[in-house]
């Protein structure tokens, strides 16, 4: 792949997941990050079992995979010492990146406003759960939190709010947008020389993602709700059981799909049925029973080729080893690479 960041240097701050995932994207696409880690204050991950080997040393396997590649400075940002050092380095950085709260880093003299009078083309990313302003901005918070108070959970799922197994705000929200943002960054500093400051909220970026839901409020005035809309449960569009206590996923939205989907189950009488939204929960019945009576395997060779938008629900296990993971290149050794790829038509 290319390195489109090759030669910008990035000095991190951050710990546990929403930073480090957004400085590994910087180090896939090329980026050279150096993470500055307490000595007295290490990071959550490190701990968190299953434990391998890593630089001589036993660390969580998550930890390896977010920082593989990254070099660690270890500093006591209290000390006086190691402020110095920040501000000599600083001058040959082009992007910080920090997770703390707001004011934490004015208290060891490494603020944007500090920084940037080292080196004024700095761009100076702060990522945090609720922003550098507003009422909540010195308010703890996870992402259960920044997904509740940004209404994601105030409409997913059925009949209450559903944890999902992925952190939504922590890595979709703010990891994220945090990549965009630092790269708009640089690509403004080419025309201007300046550098910025990027202000990241996890709570901030969580609501843009209500893209159709929060439009279509703004304009009926009504909120949706647990199980009322298409894609939350209270259509078609879901999770089946079949017999061998696997899932499928159904969610052809469109005619041309909903049709060959009805001919391929041999139910081509239903197929008006999936556009009658007064009555999905008695064809979702049919649908739950039809799919129970066999294992995954049968509906899978049924539906192998066919142009109908289903697919199984996969263990992680089974995509690692999956055929379209490991031919697009993603799975390596076992584990998840890159997702961004260029040039893949010559």
């Amino acid at each position: 792949m290319i390195h489109p960041l090759k030669g910008i240097r990035v000095l991190d701050f951050t710990t546990l997941l929403p930073g480090p995932f957004a400085t590994k994207y910087l180090v896939d696409m090329g980026a050279t990050v150096t993470r500055v880690e307490a000595p007295d204050r290490p990071d959550l991950l490190k701990m968190l079992p299953p434990l391998i080997s890593m630089g001589g040393s036993k660390v969580g396997a998550s930890y390896a995979f977010l920082n593989a590649n990254k070099s660690v400075l270890s500093l006591n940002l209290k000390s006086t010492a190691a402020q110095q050092q920040v501000h000599d380095m600083i001058k040959d950085v082009d992007v910080v990146i920090e997770g703390f709260r707001p004011g934490v880093m004015a208290k060891f003299n490494l603020s944007y406003e500090t920084l940037r009078r080292i080196n004024p083309h700095l761009i100076y990313c702060a990522l945090t759960g609720y922003g550098q302003t507003g009422p909540l901005k010195d308010t703890a918070g996870h992402d259960i939190n920044y997904v509740s108070l940004s209404g994601i959970a105030g409409y997913s799922g059925a009949t209450k709010p559903e944890l999902s197994s992925i952190q939504i705000a922590d890595v979709a929200a703010g990891s994220l947008h945090a990549v965009i943002g630092i790269q708009a960054a640089l690509i403004e500093r080419t025309r201007t020389g300046q550098g910025h400051f990027v202000d990241i909220a996890m709570a901030d970026c969580s609501t843009a993602f209500h893209a159709i839901s929060g439009a279509n409020q703004q304009v009926s005035g009504i909120d949706p709700t647990y199980g009322s809309e298409m894609l939350n449960g209270g259509s078609f569009y879901d999770y089946y059981e079949t017999m061998d206590g696997r899932w499928l996923s159904v969610g052809g939205l469109e005619p041309k799909f909903v049709m060959q989907f009805c001919q391929i189950i041999l139910r081509p009488e239903w197929a008006e049925r999936f556009f009658d939204f007064d009555h999905q929960t008695p064809l979702k019945q049919n649908l739950m029973a039809l799919f129970a009576s066999q294992p995954l395997s049968y509906w899978l060779d049924l539906f192998e080729g066919k142009d109908v938008c289903v697919a199984p629900v996969l263990h992680l296990s089974e995509v690692t080893r999956h055929p379209h993971f490991i031919a697009r290149g993603l799975v390596k050794d076992g584990q998840f690479g890159h997702p961004i790829q260029y040039d893949t038509v010559k």
